[in-house]
């Protein structure tokens, strides 16, 4: 915790994307680590986590953009000079893909290549982490637990933006920042889940509506298995990895890091349903029923990732265990009713931190 805090002490970051569910708890961590915070990110929606929380104030500067506007992006990062930077900014649902693919891939792609063709002249510019997601792996039929040396490609609008991602990032490192004093690394990380996540169709956020509205839930999908992971897993990983790039960043080659619970915790959207309906927090069962998806749009049946690279290198670990992150976020659900968004959200940082 303390050498953490030696590093990012003062540091001056960017986070694209900072109003998003994981924008604004990587924008808490990283204060709470005693970072300088900019950001730049679509407004929030008065719902969203970054609104309730009150998060404008922890930033130095907070600015308004859209990713596609490289005027002001370019202008943004000239002003604040940031020393590292997090790219998060992105349209980051399947769902949404397959309805707005033209937005998706736009926002994605174009998105990633005005940062860093702003970036270029940047001299402060030590470290960009570039976030893509655990949907960028070309699927195999024998379900492995995917490793960073397995293929990139994606059938869905999503995964195969951020696939193109990938290759663009590759490509600048190497086109125009391989003489540069800066690292440009990709980070992909499984189903991340925690308390403020407000968006559509997601299985958590969906679960704890049915709970707060006394509602039904409709599971249309209930066998399809994912990586879950609290959210301050690989956001915590994502430091790691930046504070890692930064101390070695002459001559270093473009890669990417997953980052994934443990193989256990791989498990299907029924199985997390029956977690949640038994947690000690969980004041009242929701009723749930299970109904074959008429939609069209294909998603993955079975996707587990391997964290072996960064466990290794990075001595990064899962802190929580399923269970436990599921009891955290049904209590997290609980004691916002009581206390400030910003208050709980502390609390769960620093029970985080202090957690071996």
């Amino acid at each position: 915790m303390n050498k953490d805090k030696n590093f990012w002490k003062n540091k001056k970051v960017l986070i694209t994307g900072h109003t998003g569910f994981k924008g604004s708890w990587l924008s808490m961590l990283l204060h709470e680590l005693g970072a300088k915070l900019f950001g730049f990110s679509l407004k929030p929606q008065k719902k969203f986590l970054f609104e309730k929380a009150k998060l404008e104030k922890i930033f130095l500067r907070s600015t308004y953009g859209n990713i596609l506007d490289y005027k002001k992006l370019k202008n943004n990062l000239r002003i604040t000079k940031p020393e590292i930077i997090f790219h998060l900014a992105a349209q980051p649902l399947v769902v949404e893909s397959y309805k707005n693919p033209r937005e998706t891939f736009d926002t994605n792609i174009i998105g990633t290549v005005n940062l860093l063709e702003a970036a270029r002249n940047i001299k402060s510019i030590k470290t960009i982490i570039i976030i893509t997601t655990d949907k960028v792996y070309k699927i195999k039929k024998n379900n492995p637990h995917y490793t960073e040396n397995h293929l990139v490609g994606a059938s869905d609008p999503y995964g195969t933006s951020k696939s193109c991602v990938e290759l663009i990032s590759e490509c600048y490192k190497y086109s125009f920042f391989n003489n540069a004093d800066i690292s440009i690394t990709s980070a992909r990380a499984g189903n991340v889940i925690g308390g403020g996540d407000y968006s559509d169709n997601r299985i958590v956020p969906d679960y704890l509506n049915a709970l707060n509205r006394k509602k039904n839930l409709v599971l249309r999908n209930p066998m399809n298995v994912r990586p879950w992971q609290y959210v301050l897993e690989p956001l915590y990983g994502y430091t790691l990895l930046a504070k890692q790039k930064y101390s070695s960043r002459k001559n270093t080659k473009f890669d990417s890091w997953n980052f994934a619970p443990n193989l256990k915790d791989s498990i299907s959207v029924k199985k997390l349903i029956e977690l949640l309906q038994k947690s000690k927090f969980n004041l009242r069962k929701v009723k749930v029923t299970e109904k074959k998806s008429q939609q069209k749009e294909k998603e993955t049946d079975i996707l587990r990732l391997s964290a072996a690279k960064a466990k290794k290198y990075l001595n990064w670990r899962i802190k929580f265990s399923l269970k436990k992150t599921i009891d955290t976020i049904l209590n997290w659900n609980e004691q916002v009713k009581k206390d400030s968004y910003s208050n709980v959200c502390k609390r769960s940082i620093k029970e985080f931190l202090r957690h071996k």
